[in-house]
């Protein structure tokens, strides 16, 4: 691609190929894109469109282009993911945190009032630490533990929180679900692989070829994961202590049933942004 003049008409190009390339959203893209390549903020873009654009920087925005065109997300090739207004990095064993998982951290918000409440959290397959950090950055006096399969994604986790200004208030390991774990906790959150195994070739290219199988991958049903986190609540929760797990579409009824069956008190569902449900909590009871 040639590079046009200045950043507005660089910008109406990309969202052209963009557009033609069938993503949704198309303008905004662009605008992340050039943001990305030229080192700006989205304010920037805007506020300078009349900007002339050089030949280096022509040929970055074509080579970011390239790579999102074929289908490789933008958050993986600058290695990071805002998520809860916090950016975190990425690594090839860390889910590419999405704008849906916030539901959980808004679900767990909501039922913990107290927001100076010397909380203890754990998060089950951890991946970036998101989940975590974020809940560790509305609650101050809170601590917390994630565990991840992947070392990559414990490690890259630890990272985030070291950047973020939260490593004295969590840890972080590797570990089969919560298999080695003891002690109790205020709240409970998870995000777990939830694909089924059959289902994933049909995935979107963005998923499938760049999130690792093992955060994807759910099993023959796409249950496996809640079977194993269920199975461990009742001694990980204490009294009253909440759960709460992000869900794919239309799981809704099993995963309630699995929780349910260990003893836990199901108190809903709670739907994304778009109103898909996407969020199942439960309690232990007092």
């Amino acid at each position: 691609m040639t590079p046009p003049e200045t950043i507005g008409s660089i910008l109406g190009a990309v969202a052209a190929a963009s557009a033609g390339a069938g993503y949704e959203e198309p303008r905004r893209r662009a605008r992340r894109l050039l943001a990305a390549a030229l080192g700006l903020s989205i304010t920037d873009v805007f506020a300078h469109l009349d900007r002339m654009v050089t030949d280096i920087e022509g040929e970055r925005v074509a080579e970011l282009l390239r790579r999102v065109l074929a289908h490789e997300p933008l958050s993986r090739i600058l290695g990071t993911r805002e998520f809860w207004g916090l950016e975190f990095e990425l690594s090839t064993d860390t889910l590419d945190p999405r704008p849906e998982s916030e539901t959980i951290v808004e679900a767990v918000i909501a039922r913990l009032p107290e927001r100076e409440g010397p909380y203890r959290f754990l998060d089950l397959g951890t991946g970036s630490g998101c989940l975590l950090l974020a809940l560790l950055s509305e609650f101050p006096k809170a601590s917390g533990i994630g565990v991840d399969r992947a070392y990559g994604a414990a490690a890259a986790a630890r990272r985030n929180a070291e950047r973020l200004g939260f490593a004295a208030r969590s840890r972080f390991a590797v570990g089969d679900w919560a298999a080695a774990l003891a002690g109790e906790f205020d709240a409970v959150v998870a995000n777990p692989p939830y694909i089924a195994c059959a289902d994933i070739p049909a995935l979107p290219r963005e998923v499938r070829d760049f999130d690792p199988r093992l955060a994807l991958d759910g099993g023959a049903d796409g249950l496996d994961a809640y079977r194993a986190v269920a199975a461990d609540l009742p001694r990980l929760l204490a009294a009253g202590a909440l759960f709460a797990c992000e869900i794919g579409q239309g799981q809704e009824a099993a995963v309630a049933g699995i929780i349910s069956g260990q003893g836990l008190v199901v108190a809903g569902a709670v739907p994304d942004l778009a109103g898909i449900t996407r969020c199942i909590v439960a309690y232990r009871s007092a």
